[in-house]
């Protein structure tokens, strides 16, 4: 099994007399993507910021990178990277300056510093730009260079605080590749979005925060099949093939133009393998067969009574 890049337990946090995070457990395993979605003021952000020490807990335990916040938060620091939803670049100096500022803070050598800027202007695509000031740059190209100056560091967990917000489908497609390509090295990244889709294709789990406390966790997959309207849709090739299913099962919903059979099911394996034995004990065959889920949207909106568009912080 993984271990634990990311290990919460009874988590909280209060600002005055209002609680932000009501005892919370995380577990999320090394090489991961684990997705923090929430509308507004549910903790996001509190949460972040108190796992990259940036905010003191007022109670529960915390390991990050196999470290104590409490009280090893230099070594946390030093294995954890935080690129928040702003780019944090200085417009006045070049992409290859920004680079370099972050590789003197971490401290390189002159060597080891000229090779890691000129393989992130690489790893990014920034070669052509590294001579002009960022303030040139687009927005995909600040957010690329944004990650790219956190990443001066190797740090093995990365914090991503809507890492996409505001670019364009094709920039938001590149950040997901690097990503990718993040986790494919071993990094952890912890990811919060307010876009489902971007939950929906990148986080192998996801965990759904609602005034303070966690009210769902699970693979994208799990938190669909938890909300209603999970059906399998069959569709016949006559009318009797049609008609001999609805008399089957009597719960479904049939659509006689289309000659479609909708089916109220869970999803899993074993409801489906009982649906197909029913329909061949009777000889019936069906043409075309899918399983259709409620999506993230359906789903968020179900746990928190909120739209996806207030997902953000």
């Amino acid at each position: 099994m993984s271990n634990s890049a990311i290990a919460v337990s009874g988590l909280r946090k209060k600002y005055g007399d209002k609680v932000v995070l009501d005892g919370i457990d995380l577990d999320v395993p090394e090489g991961t993507i684990f997705s923090l979605l929430g509308p507004n003021g549910a903790g996001k952000t509190t949460t972040v910021n108190v796992l990259s020490t940036l905010t003191k807990a007022d109670g529960g335990s915390v390991q990050v990178a196999g470290h104590d916040i409490a009280t090893e938060a230099k070594a946390v620091r030093a294995a954890i990277g935080v690129t928040g939803q702003f780019a944090a670049v200085d417009e006045l100096l070049t992409g290859q300056e920004n680079l370099r500022l972050m590789v003197d803070l971490h401290g390189l050598s002159t060597k080891a510093g000229k090779r890691t800027i000129t393989e992130l202007l690489e790893r990014f695509d920034l070669v052509e730009a590294a001579t002009k000031p960022t303030s040139t740059y687009s927005g995909g190209m600040r957010r690329k260079l944004d990650l790219a100056m956190t990443l001066v560091g190797n740090p093995r967990i990365v914090f991503l605080d809507e890492p996409t917000t505001g670019l364009d489908p094709r920039s938001r497609r590149t950040m997901w590749s690097i990503v990718g390509d993040l986790v494919a090295d071993g990094v952890t990244i912890f990811l919060t979005t307010q876009y489902l889709e971007e939950a929906d294709q990148l986080a192998d789990r996801i965990a759904v925060l609602d005034q303070g406390r966690l009210v769902a966790q699970g693979t994208p997959a799990e938190l669909k099949r938890q909300i209603p309207g999970t059906h399998v849709r069959l569709r016949f090739t006559d009318n009797s093939r049609l008609d001999g299913a609805a008399r089957l099962f009597p719960g479904a919903t049939r659509d006689d133009e289309a000659l479609t059979l909708r089916i109220p099911s869970d999803g899993g394996t074993a409801s489906l393998r009982a649906l197909l034995d029913r329909l061949d004990e009777y000889g019936l065959a069906a043409e075309e067969f899918s399983v259709h889920t409620p999506d993230l949207d359906d789903v968020f909106l179900a746990l928190t009574g909120n739209t996806a568009e207030v997902v953000a912080k």
